[in-house]
């Protein structure tokens, strides 16, 4: 038994290993490819480690460098990033916000029609994004909120805010009910109940919540490029895919752009990783 088990480990951390390997390699050829120069990029056979590693397409990014692609002007990177901050970070804490109250309304509320409800919610969210192009296009110029954060951040809610619904009401119907019945005895309202024993107790499964949307918010690309215009609202992954011109292509600052656009949310799912697991298996058993 001990030989098998020792051999069970070895395979599963041999398995570790090769996944891990499988999972950074990508960001480890983004990252050799934003340092290596065009002439390398392009070089047959690929060189793997550059020959004249350069940090200057990360200057360029940030503007602490005069560049150009082609014939125009780099776009404005730091302001596509401040946009994709504010975009994902509203719209991710709205939908949680406004997620909590109604997914504990599914979970302990008894009212007509709540199952039809709830699977209008589930349905909403497997819309595919492009059936909702032309829809929420029109409604955008009704509002003359063409090129607005505002409109960006409430048509991120509109598919952000199911999943949210969906996830919170798992976690809330986990957590036994006679705690809550403890607390109306004494004399607590909902709100108060809400706030002080179910938050606190599904703070995990929350948490991981506000992970996969923010990474959700962050990385889409269809409704930023349809409905913005300018800089104005551009998010960076609208951003990155303008280092392409129509005489040529930058790799050097797309990689670099890339390489920048992805340490938000890995530094951020990094430091709340521990939430993670917690939440995910928290949601799982009911009482």
């Amino acid at each position: 038994m001990r030989r098998e088990e020792k051999r069970k480990r070895i395979l599963i951390n041999i398995f570790a290993i090769l996944l891990m390997i499988y999972i950074i390699i990508p960001f480890v050829w983004l990252f050799i490819s934003s340092i290596s120069p065009k002439v390398e990029l392009i070089a047959t056979p690929p060189h793997w480690i550059p020959e004249k590693p350069s940090f200057n397409n990360y200057l360029k990014l940030m503007g602490l460098q005069q560049a150009s692609i082609s014939t125009g002007e780099i776009p404005p990177f730091p302001t596509a990033m401040r946009n994709s901050i504010v975009v994902a970070v509203c719209s991710t804490f709205l939908s949680v916000l406004i997620g909590i109250f109604t997914a504990y309304a599914f979970a302990r509320l008894e009212f007509r029609g709540k199952n039809a409800m709830m699977l209008s919610v589930i349905a909403l969210r497997m819309l595919p994004e492009i059936a909702l192009v032309l829809p929420l296009y029109m409604i955008m110029q009704k509002l003359h909120m063409s090129d607005s954060k505002v409109f960006l951040t409430l048509v991120y809610m509109s598919f952000v805010l199911p999943f949210v619904i969906w996830m919170l009401r798992s976690y809330f119907e986990s957590i036994p009910v006679s705690l809550e019945e403890s607390a109306l005895i004494d004399g607590a309202n909902r709100f108060t109940i809400i706030w002080k024993i179910v938050f606190p107790l599904a703070l995990p499964g929350v948490i991981t919540t506000c992970i996969f949307c923010l990474l959700t918010c962050w990385d889409e690309f269809l409704f930023s490029l349809i409905f913005t215009t300018s800089y104005n609202a551009k998010t960076v992954t609208v951003a990155i895919s303008e280092f392409t011109t129509r005489h040529m292509i930058d790799y050097g600052l797309m990689m670099a752009g890339g390489m920048l656009a992805s340490l938000p949310p890995i530094l951020f799912a990094l430091l709340m990783q521990k939430y993670v697991v917690n939440g995910l298996t928290e949601g799982s058993v009911k009482e």
